[in-house]
This record gives C-alpha cells, structure tokens and sequence, in this order.
C-alpha cells in the first residue's frame, strides 16, 4: 500500500499553456524554462509536453545531459553557465549553449578549444544585480567573444527585478533602456531575450528575439492582481493526498504541536498524509484553503512533517480515505500561496522527491 500522497501532471495543460504564451508573443520564440525539475513538475515528461518549445532552459549540466539524453534536439541554455573549465567538454559534446555573466568564464573559454561551435547568452546587468556584466563592461566582454574563433551565435540577454509588479514600471523601464544603450554601442544586431513570464504579460516592448516564459507554462500567474486560470491557463499540477484519520474535537480540545488551535464547539478533524517533509509550507495558517472530495475548507492547526489537520465541519460525507486537494484543479496555488505568505514558485518547486509524480497524457 503506498501512501496516498501525490502530484498529478497535465501535460495537456502544459501544451495548451506553451501554446497561450506562443499567441502572445508573436514572432518570438520561446525558451521553455524547466529548472528545478521543471518547477516541480518533472524535467523529461514536461520536456515531452513542451517539446514544440524552441528551446529549453535549465540550471545544472546534469540536466542538460538528460535531455540530450533523451532525444530533444533543440537548443538548451544553462542559465548559470558553467562552474568550471572541466564542464567545457561535456558542454561541447552535447551542443549546449551557456549563459556567460562574469569574466572568470571569458578566461576559461579563452583557454578552451571545442570541436563544435558554442553558442552564448551573455548576460547583462541592467538593474537586478544579480548576475551579468554591467553594460560597459558587456561591450567588452562581447568583443572579446567575438575574437574566439570557436564561438558561434551570441544572444543577448538581462532579466527584470521586478517585471511583476505594476508599482514599479519605471526600474522596468529603466532597464530597458540601459540596455537598449548597450545594444546601441554593439554596432551590430544581436539576438535578444529580455521577457521573463510576467514581463511576457505586462511589457509587449520586451519580446525581441526570444522570450523565457517559466511560471506561465505551469499554467500560474506571475502577477498578483490574477490567477493563471483568469488568464486562460490552465493548472499543470494537482497536489492531492487522502484523510487517513478523524479526530472528534469537543470545545476546549487543542490540536497539533504547540497546541495552537483550540476548538471552540464540537467538531470533526481530517488527518491528512501531507507534511512539509513533502513540501506543503509549514508556515501555513490555520485557514489556508483546501479542498475535500471537491468542497472547500481550511487547515487548522500547525503543519506537521507528514500530516496535517483539516476541518471537517459541514462535511459530513468526509471520512477516512476522502480526497484532499491542497492545490491544483479546482485550487489555484496562487491562492494558497496567499494564504501562507510565500509565492506560487516557491510552492512548486518545493515538492519533495518522496511525492510520486504521475503524468496524464
């Protein structure tokens, strides 16, 4: 008997969501980011469902591997890059593009000798400060790129602090044009990729060349004013587990690891087979949404490592064996997200590897 915990993926909804993003974007093509697992949901079966991307994204070189692996022919990007110069071979050997964003990897790829063109996503930091040339000093680091015998097409590329959120258009702007300064100073038209999935919404202006749509393919809003399901999407993932327990509470009871929660009339409580060792946020409050057999109630009480509590009042059909849905159809995740203070990324990409993962054609 396994434990009734598990994630269920729609990669029907994961096409329909691709092709959502495609309508939006015209004429760019699109980079479908699968880090993380593909945010939880399984880097080769959402890969499979992404497949009419035009390229995939991902953080480490395992993951690259693995599709290469698997027959997708496609371009894959690293997003970090590379770590070490002992990487340059595997990256060569599998035809993968690197994302290059600090002068210790210009030094490495001076000192390499590939046997296949490579292709490069310099990363230019126009506000985030995170990772990238600041734009002078990108002039400069493309010029040396372009000196590299081996060094095939050159995009270039930034990402937006805060594409999210409409209070702050004006460092979106701003860095919009920090880099079209940099563009400008090239002398030379260069592929871009600037649209990260809110910004692929919010900022028509910054589509360009290629766009890296994330959160949206899952079928999840990046901006906070809408659900993915209000824009037309539709939710990838279904986190469901089952009620292995009922408590009968009477008034005064409390509940849970610190007895937080104190019953103030008589009522029925579900033990769920879901904890934070699974992924579900331990700092969800008492009220955060839940479904059972499709009715909405809440959580209550302190998240454990493998279970939780819910209330069962007005629920009479709830017994033992009862499916819960903590987020997914029926659930936006946007809205537990909400309810436990954290983004929707965050709950995604959380997911523990003990969740078993099925994929529905």
């Amino acid at each position: 008997m396994f434990r009734p915990i598990q994630t269920i993926i729609d990669t029907t909804a994961l096409q329909h969501n691709l092709a959502v993003v495609r309508q939006k974007v015209g004429h760019a093509r699109t980079i479908a980011v699968i880090k993380a697992d593909a945010y939880g949901h399984g880097l080769l079966h959402s890969a499979r469902a992404l497949s009419a991307a035009n390229a995939f994204a991902v953080l480490e070189l395992e993951a690259a591997v693995k599709l290469r692996d698997a027959g997708f022919q496609q371009p894959i990007i690293l997003l970090e890059g590379f770590f070490s110069s002992h990487e340059l071979d595997a990256i060569n050997q599998y035809r993968l593009s690197t994302v290059i964003h600090h002068h210790e990897q210009l030094s490495m790829l001076s000192a390499y000798r590939g046997s296949n063109k490579l292709a490069i996503f310099l990363k230019i930091n126009t506000g985030m400060n995170r990772l990238g040339f600041k734009p002078k000093p990108g002039n400069s680091a493309l010029h040396a790129l372009k000196q590299q015998e081996f060094i095939g097409e050159i995009t270039l590329m930034t990402h937006f602090a805060c594409a999210d959120d409409a209070a702050e258009q004006q460092l979106v702007i701003q860095q919009l044009n920090e880099f079209s300064v940099l563009r400008a100073e090239c002398g030379i038209h260069l592929p871009c990729s600037l649209a990260n999935s809110a910004a692929i919404l919010r900022y028509p202006q910054t589509h360009a060349d290629w766009v890296r749509p994330g959160l949206l393919l899952y079928g999840v809003s990046p901006l906070p004013e809408k659900t993915g399901i209000e824009m037309g999407l539709r939710p990838a993932m279904t986190l469901t587990s089952q009620i292995i327990a009922i408590q009968k509470l009477s008034p005064g009871d409390r509940l849970g690891y610190g007895a937080q929660f104190t019953a103030s009339q008589a009522m029925r409580i579900g033990i769920v087979a879901a904890g934070y060792a699974d992924g579900y946020p331990r700092h969800a409050p008492t009220g955060t949404p839940v479904l059972v057999n499709g009715q909405r109630t809440r959580i209550v009480g302190r998240i454990s490592m493998d279970m939780l509590s819910i209330d069962l009042q007005g629920i009479d059909h709830a017994n033992i064996g009862s499916t819960v849905t903590l987020w997914g159809r029926g659930l936006p995740v946007e809205q537990v997200a909400t309810a436990a203070q954290t983004i929707s990324y965050e709950l995604l990409a959380a997911i523990s590897p003990r969740v078993p993962r099925c994929a529905t054609p």
